[in-house]
């Protein structure tokens, strides 16, 4: 009974089951392996199994993992992709067991194959989402920190500068054309932001109607200069469902250095705004 259990189980699964000779010669393939593989058991039985699903960058891996696991009797559980009867690729999780004759000597590998393509594409895209700001596309708030804290390492070796920006007269915009309206400013800003910046740096939002950019290397009057450049941008008109808006910006800047708190260098940026806020107003009321 138990053996014909275990034939159920093996022929019954959708897991990859399969058995792998000393000589990386198939010895088992179930018949979920076999529609992977666009194989029957006759043309799998016999061949070297790097020969019909491991893809070719790892066919010289697969060849040394076999010797190591009957050199040592001990087989590792790893991912990798295997390759479909139609040339796709899908990637496997594999649990091996290594099996051994009456005396103990190894003789072949036991694998428990499980395709986990879907559910790795799943978790990168959730990986994704909790590092992106939904509405624009770019990084949020916790990965800017995180790459400014990476930035500024005690052991780094170079300056790192972080502009704050503030648009100016959002609040009216959503207040009079509603939040869809504000929306796509907010949408088209960032995308004005992105297309400034080089591979190197980062632009994220903040928070609301607040951007910061990282520029690793750069001084004050590497900032300086891409203040401007982001003022500029800003204040070209923005195309809505209301027609073309047009909003401003308020930009502060400063530098950090290795071993500075992120939070430090962002409050020293967020105070660099608000001086260039109140300046702003103060030119305007004349």
């Amino acid at each position: 009974m138990d053996g014909r259990l275990a034939r159920e189980f093996v022929e019954g699964t959708d897991a990859l089951v399969c058995v792998v000779g000393g000589d990386g010669r198939v010895l088992l393939a179930n018949p979920a392996l076999q529609r992977l593989t666009g194989r029957s058991a006759e043309e799998l039985l016999g061949r070297p199994f790097w020969d019909v699903w491991v893809v070719p960058e790892h066919r010289e891996l697969a060849r040394d993992a076999i010797e190591r696991a009957m050199a040592t009797g001990r087989a590792h559980p790893q991912e990798g992709d295997w390759l479909t009867g139609d040339g796709g690729r899908r990637l496997v999780s594999m649990h091996n067991h290594v099996l051994t004759d009456d005396d103990g000597r190894p003789y072949a590998v036991a694998c428990v194959g499980l395709d986990v393509t879907d559910q790795r594409r799943w978790e990168a895209q959730l990986s994704e989402r909790a590092r992106t700001d939904r509405l624009t596309g770019i990084p949020n708030r916790g990965t800017f920190f995180e790459e400014l804290g990476r930035r500024l390492a005690p052991d780094g070796s170079e300056v790192c500068g972080v502009l704050f920006c503030d648009l100016d007269g959002f609040k009216v915009v959503n207040d009079v054309h509603g939040h869809a309206v504000g929306d796509a400013v907010l949408v088209e800003v960032a995308t004005r932001l992105r297309s400034l910046i080089g591979p190197d740096e980062v632009v994220a939002r903040f928070g609301g109607d607040e951007f910061v950019v990282l520029c690793p290397g750069c001084d004050d009057e590497d900032l300086a200069r891409l203040a401007d450049r982001v003022e500029e941008q800003a204040a070209a008109p923005v195309p809505t469902a209301a027609g073309p808006l047009v909003v401003g910006v308020s930009v502060g800047g400063a530098v950090g250095h290795p071993g500075d708190s992120p939070d430090a260098v962002i409050a020293r940026a967020d105070r660099d705004m608000y001086g260039a806020k109140t300046r702003q107003r103060r030119r305007s009321e004349r």
